[in-house]
């Protein structure tokens, strides 16, 4: 008897699922307002149940130039240190609030929850 292979399905793998998720949550952040990466988790987190602030960062670096990726910092509000006088030219050119230094955002005053 030999084996068959098994048939194409349309499912995303998990990687895929998880990757969507976590665009999918990055486009709904407003122009002018920022979130985090365990922000992003948790909401993902919520749909899929699994995933952590690591790999929402992995998922943004890889694949997140379609979305204002800018618009995700760290816990601090510091935007991706690759990236970071582009982030805070976005930001700025949006209205985010940011600190008194100019280099991070205002959660208190900017953040955004999905």
């Amino acid at each position: 008897m030999t084996s068959r292979p098994l048939p194409p399905t349309d499912r995303p793998t998990p990687a895929e699922e998880y990757l969507g998720e976590v665009l999918a949550v990055v486009e709904q952040v407003p122009a002018g307002r920022a979130t985090t990466y365990g922000i992003v988790a948790d909401a993902v987190a919520d749909v899929l149940g699994r995933g952590g602030p690591r790999q929402v960062g992995q998922v943004m670096a890889r694949a997140g130039s379609g979305v204002p990726w800018w618009r995700v910092v760290n816990a601090a509000g510091s935007p991706p240190a690759r990236h970071l006088d582009r982030a805070l030219a976005e930001l700025r050119a949006e209205g985010c609030p940011l600190t008194r230094d100019g280099r991070r955002v205002d959660l208190r005053r900017a953040v955004w929850l999905p």
